[in-house]
């Protein structure tokens, strides 16, 4: 075969865009479809082969960016998918409804606060009355707010939100999935990046993807005994609704990757779909590092 027929391979650094993105704000918690350019969920592109095939899986924070590609992707393997979001993103929520519904999926989108310990506890009651089980929880949602004029403009109300939001949420659903979840099943947290080189005007945040990294590495040591495995994945910068409803400059947002450019949603859910197959029975206690090329521990 000639170099010019072999298939065509994408190439990373040009495959999507590249700063300057357009200069963008959002309110809280942001809008898919007000993105310029759009993310990519992997709608066109993510080919699933069935290896998640009839699980139950849980995943928070599905109605954007990481969990909606998540979800898709869980979708096109074959698993059915309860998800959360927040009230205000319904409309969000149904967007990821339909996608997995087209994959062939049974689709749950349920409103729940992960900062109630209350409603951590009826998801994954939920679950298990709509599915039968939990054998995957994908811990994703999270909250930063980005505060460039230091700790003082952290106000108590915010550090106990991104507090709640990302640790507390992620240990009441553990909690309450590993009881209902089979051996062989999994959890799976999203950290990022910032858990290991925090940036300054994400104090509060990077903490707690800080914390996210030893819960994973001390769970999976906890229930190994049990069948089951807890693994994480770090993200670097992906371009998500978070990013222009909570950072001060998109333009430049990625630039620092050494691939030149912000993340799709996309290009971080095959790390998921590993993690949660039986290809991966003997990882636990790891990290994934999506970074773009950013070296981490």
């Amino acid at each position: 075969m000639s170099a010019k027929d072999a298939p065509r391979i994408p190439d990373p650094v040009t495959r999507h865009p590249r700063p300057p993105l357009p200069q963008q704000e959002q309110d809280h918690p942001g809008s898919t479809e007000e993105m310029d350019p759009r993310p990519d969920h992997g709608e066109d592109s993510y080919q699933g082969h069935d290896v998640l095939l009839d699980r139950a899986t849980v995943v928070t924070g599905g109605d954007s960016g990481i969990g909606r590609a998540v979800c898709l992707a869980f979708a096109r393997e074959g698993a059915d998918v309860v998800f959360t979001h927040l009230p205000e993103e319904a409309d969000e929520a149904a967007e990821t409804t339909r996608l997995i519904l087209a994959a062939g999926r049974r689709a749950v989108a349920v409103s729940c606060d992960i900062r109630e310990e209350s409603q951590c506890v009826t998801l994954i009651e939920r679950t298990v009355g709509e599915l039968g089980r939990v054998d995957i929880l994908v811990n994703n949602a999270a909250y930063q707010m980005s505060q460039p004029d230091g700790i003082e403009a952290i106000t108590t109300e915010q550090f106990d939100r991104v507090m709640k939001t990302n640790l507390y949420g992620m240990f009441w659903l553990s909690r309450g999935a590993l009881a209902r979840m089979p051996r062989g099943g999994c959890i799976i947290n999203t950290t990022s990046v910032q858990g290991y080189q925090p940036s300054p005007h994400l104090l509060d945040y990077a903490m707690t993807k800080s914390a996210i990294i030893s819960f994973t590495h001390g769970l999976a040591q906890m229930v190994a005994e049990r069948g089951i495995r807890v693994n994480a994945v770090a993200p670097g910068p992906v371009w998500t609704p978070l990013i222009p409803a909570t950072m001060p400059d998109t333009e430049k947002f990625g630039e620092q990757s050494p691939l030149g450019r912000p993340a799709q949603p996309a290009e971080m859910a095959p790390a998921y779909v590993f993690l949660a197959s039986p290809q991966a029975s003997y990882i636990t206690g790891e990290i994934v590092n999506a970074t773009g090329g950013r070296p981490l521990p």
